[in-house]
């Protein structure tokens, strides 16, 4: 069976593969002739970033996994200044970090295609908000591609360069969860001569102050070129293949459906059985183009737009009507939900509720016995994987540190150490936020050390911050900086299991690697030490006692402590003995020493271990043992006995 990175090369143009919307995503970006790619993990749009980091060598583009969103964008803003086609990708809020780039850049233009891949999350199924990208799109004046299907995705990455290329301006392609995780066929079209050949590509940088300075004087001349432009790309897109009308001509009702919102509305219409409605499907939320509205709206008595999230569409079309003194009722977030992803359900109850219809199932009903049985599902949250080092060290910080420590934390795996028996979460608000906010609570509530009046000893609030490694280099480094600069006093536990293991196990500049060649690893005690930090210790999570230790030692610090938790992800190691063929140890409960006392599961928690109420004692799971040994270190009676020996 051939691997989706090899269909992705293949120059089989007609070849109908099935692909992931992501992939679909990189194969359009290699059939447009993309120079250079860079990017910073992030799920939804992970798979995109590593499609492209496996093939880009063979393909002759230059891929980087970029330190932050910002940076990336930088790195393919550059290329695309130089005459190259770029993109850079990233989700929602990825867009967040790069976005003073992003808006002060946009009236400087591009050379060669720029397009922005993306990725929203309605519904936050692993995210911390769920922002639309489309929102920003009409702040920047920046045009929005969206699709409805994998295919449209690829075809849409060729145009998104070509538009972009066209009006030397930024272009996104702004995709959800579905759209992205969703597998569709795909039909391959040509690859470029340099693609097939892998060679590379390299761009011309020509000098201009009055376009590449953002100082106020250029800037000034910028705005209203900016507004120039996207209203001449409007014009453009009545004819960009990825909007038309269909349906009955004759029909006195209309639905407007951007991206994926029109493969639900097409479900829902063959649910609810209706055939005449007219539907103008839009693959550019923005800017709307008004040619074909005013088309689509003509001999329609009323309206309805059904997109996700925030009404992007629904305020230009109304505003749009409004101006024209059109009177035709237009409806869209009356009915439709401004929160949560789009569902078929969810289509079928604004359209029926639009048409005056009944649905062709009773939802409530369904609702009503959902509730009776819910109550009779074990729940499943979601929890550290066994063996996994993070939950060492959170047990450890629990020890070291008092009932009343505060502990704020960041956007990773190791976020869900809020969760018991663990609860070593307090806060988590954005990437690198917890160092910003360990800083910001030891001034509120301790002082600065460098003040004549500050709180120290049993007086003081004990904070503990913990962040990955790829999170220190994403956003961690400014904010260690400014706490030690500004004298705070805490402790920051870096949780460094050299990977990027929340997104697919990319490398970071703490693993050195990168897709074109051996990078430099930097080590982050070393950039602790530089910084100024007052105290800076490694240890093995796996070693609880010494990890113990040294947490107790560095909360004894007035100032701020550094210590780095290192030990590889368990997923990512037990990956690695799979393929290799190597067993690592399983541990068991000895039940005669067992005293089922439940620290183990009370306390420590990790998912191979379970509790018989036949015996009443503590059992591991062997099929879930990963064999780190962490049981057999907390339990007090020395109840667990390793039965299996094997690498660790």
């Amino acid at each position: 069976m051939a691997k989706v990175t090899d269909m992705v090369l293949w120059d089989k143009p007609g070849e109908k593969v099935i692909l992931l919307g992501n992939q679909a995503i990189a194969r359009g970006a290699l059939e447009a002739n993309i120079a250079v790619f860079a990017a910073y993990p992030g799920t939804p749009s992970s798979e995109l970033t590593d499609t492209m980091a496996m093939v880009a060598k063979k393909a002759g583009v230059y891929m980087e996994y970029s330190t932050n969103e910002k940076v990336a964008f930088e790195t393919a803003l550059s290329a695309a200044w130089s005459g190259l086609r770029a993109m850079t990708a990233m989700k929602h809020v990825g867009l967040n970090v790069a976005a003073d780039t992003f808006m002060s850049a946009v009236g400087m233009g591009v050379e060669g295609g720029f397009v922005i891949m993306v990725a929203d999350d309605p519904s936050m199924w692993s995210s911390q908000n769920e922002q639309d990208t489309r929102v920003y799109a009409k702040f920047a004046n920046v045009p929005v591609l969206e699709p409805s299907d994998p295919m449209e995705a690829k075809e849409m990455t060729k145009y998104s360069f070509e538009l972009s290329e066209k009006f030397k301006h930024f272009v996104i392609l702004r995709t959800t969860t579905r759209t992205s995780h969703a597998r569709g066929d795909i039909v391959l079209g040509e690859l470029p001569e340099e693609i097939k050949q892998g060679k590379r590509k390299f761009g011309n940088f020509k000098k201009d102050p009055s376009r590449f300075v953002d100082i106020p004087a250029n800037s000034r001349r910028f705005h209203p070129q900016i507004l120039e432009k996207i209203e001449k790309i409007r014009e453009e897109l009545n004819e960009c293949p990825f909007n038309w009308i269909e349906g009955d001509e004759s029909a006195k009702v209309g639905i407007i459906a951007p991206g994926l919102a029109y493969s639900y509305v097409k479900e829902a219409l063959h649910w609810l059985g209706v055939e005449n409605v007219k539907i103008l499907k839009l693959g550019t939320p923005f800017p709307v183009p008004y040619g074909l509205l005013e088309k689509f709206l003509d001999g329609l008595e009323k309206v309805l737009i059904v997109e996700e999230l925030e009404p992007v569409v629904e305020e230009q079309v109304k505003t749009w009507a409004y101006d024209k003194g059109l009177k035709i009722p237009i409806h869209g977030k009356d009915l439709v939900p401004r929160v949560y992803e789009m569902t078929t359900r969810r289509a079928v109850e604004a359209i029926a509720k639009f048409l005056g219809l009944e649905t062709p199932v009773n939802f409530e009903e369904l609702d009503e016995k959902y509730e009776k049985v819910k109550g009779m599902v074990p729940p499943r949250p979601p929890s550290l994987c066994p063996a996994c080092p993070h939950r060492n060290t959170f047990y450890a910080i629990k020890k070291a540190a008092t009932p009343r420590a505060i502990f704020p934390s960041d956007i990773g795996c190791y976020t869900l150490g809020v969760l018991p028996p663990l609860k070593a979460v307090d806060t988590t608000v954005a990437m690198g936020g917890s160092i910003g906010v360990a800083h910001g609570l030891s001034i509120a509530l301790n002082g600065s050390v460098a003040e004549d009046e500050h709180k120290t000893g049993k007086e003081k609030k004990v904070i503990v911050a913990t962040i990955g490694d790829s999170t220190f280099f994403h956003t961690g480094l400014p904010a260690l900086a400014n706490a030690i600069y500004n004298r705070s006093n805490v402790l920051i536990v870096v949780v460094d299991n050299l990977v990027t293991a929340m997104t697919g196990d990319q490398p970071n500049p703490g693993t050195g690697d990168t897709p074109h060649g051996p990078g430099k690893q930097i080590k982050i005690e070393e950039v602790a030490k530089a910084l100024g930090a007052d105290f800076v210790e490694v240890v093995d999570p796996y070693d609880i006692k010494a990890t113990v230790e040294t947490m107790k030692r560095a909360l004894q610090v007035e100032g701020v402590s550094v210590v780095v938790t290192r030990r590889v992800c368990a997923l990512h190691r037990i990956g690695e003995l799979r393929r290799a063929r190597i067993q690592w140890p399983i541990y068991q409960v000895n039940e005669e020493k067992c005293t089922g006392c439940k620290i183990c599961i009370n306390a420590y928690g990790c998912p191979a271990i379970y509790w018989d109420a036949e015996t009443g004692k503590a059992k591991i799971d062997e099929l879930m043992c990963w064999g780190c040994g962490g049981c057999a270190q907390i339990c007090p009676f020395d109840a667990f006995e390793k039965v299996r020996e094997g690498e660790i």
